[in-house]
């Protein structure tokens, strides 16, 4: 027992429970004392609560404690991984077995949509079969109904032609014997008025050219009148050359007068305004008139040179 440390008492108390035992056998039975069993109650030392073996105690209780929670730490680990491996397993057979409704789903949906197909293939294919049918009767119904029109049609081409011989036959009988007897005659006819309408052309022809002649000839006659009656007039004017002028002057003034009076005749109402000096009334109107002829020798010269109020004073 002397060969154990406090702490090797404390913690494996066993041993020392042995140990006491042999040693506390050996001295009683040299005392005549055999021990059969015994029960170690406590071990404490002589400071009791404040003592090293109860500091040692609470060290002990300490580690059991941080112990016992660790191993209720690591339980509930443990016990919380293997239900998320048991969620995990449940969660799996669940996918699977969803995921194998789907697919028991998928193969009925992918059989029941082959058998539509070939529902519908079939029903259609009947369909087709019935329409097409039906198409062909159409078309030899209506391949019969064109033989009949055909023949109708060929019937009244045969019946028409028929009409059209008869009807010419009537033609050549009454119409186109007759016709052609009057276009005979009307050639005839118009042959006569052909011949007829050259002779009128030509006498026309020759009657115009006639005319023409006769028409040059008095025209060229006239023209050597008035160019010889021109010659007299200018020898006149070479010789009276003044007394020329002066006569076509007094011949062409009172022409001017009267274009420059002209417009006065066409004035329904004439007012007049005077200063009180001076003419008015139809003496201002005449007196202006005259003011205007009067200029007019002096716009001749101003155009030709020629001074006609000089050559009237000097004849």
């Amino acid at each position: 027992m002397g060969s154990m440390t406090v702490e090797e008492i404390y913690k494996d108390r066993k041993k020392f429970s042995k140990q006491v035992f042999e040693v506390a056998s050996s001295d009683l039975v040299n005392m005549g004392i055999t021990v059969v069993s015994y029960t170690l109650k406590d071990i404490r030392d002589e400071e009791g609560a404040k003592g090293y073996l109860k500091s040692l105690g609470m060290a002990r209780t300490a580690e059991v404690k941080r112990d016992a929670r660790i191993g209720e730490a690591e339980a509930r680990a443990e016990a919380t991984i293997k239900e998320a491996i048991a969620e995990e397993q449940r969660m799996a057979s669940v996918f699977l077995n969803d995921t194998e409704i789907a697919k028991a789903k998928r193969d009925f949906e992918l059989k029941k949509a082959a058998y539509d197909v070939e529902v519908q293939t079939k029903n259609a294919e009947a369909e087709m079969a019935y329409e097409l049918q039906a198409a062909k009767t159409k078309q030899r119904i209506k391949e019969e109904q064109m033989q009949i029109q055909v023949v109708e049609r060929t019937q009244q081409i045969a019946v028409q032609e028929q009409e059209i011989a008869r009807r010419e036959r009537e033609l050549e009988s009454t119409i186109r014997r007759p016709a052609e007897a009057e276009k005979f005659r009307l050639e005839k006819i118009a042959e006569a008025n052909h011949k007829r309408v050259l002779l009128e052309a030509e006498a026309e022809a020759e009657s115009t050219r006639l005319r023409g002649e006769a028409e040059a000839f008095a025209i060229q006659a006239k023209a050597a009148a008035e160019a010889e009656q021109m010659a007299k007039k200018a020898e006149a004017w070479k010789e009276y050359k003044e007394a020329a002028m002066i006569d076509m002057y007094l011949d062409v003034l009172p022409k001017v007068a009267a274009e420059v009076a002209a417009p006065l005749s066409q004035a329904k109402k004439i007012t007049m305004v005077s200063t009180g000096t001076g003419e008015v009334g139809a003496a201002k109107l005449t007196g202006e008139i005259l003011d205007i002829v009067n200029k007019v020798p002096m716009l001749v010269k101003s155009m030709t040179g020629v001074d006609i109020s000089k050559s009237v004073h000097a004849a």
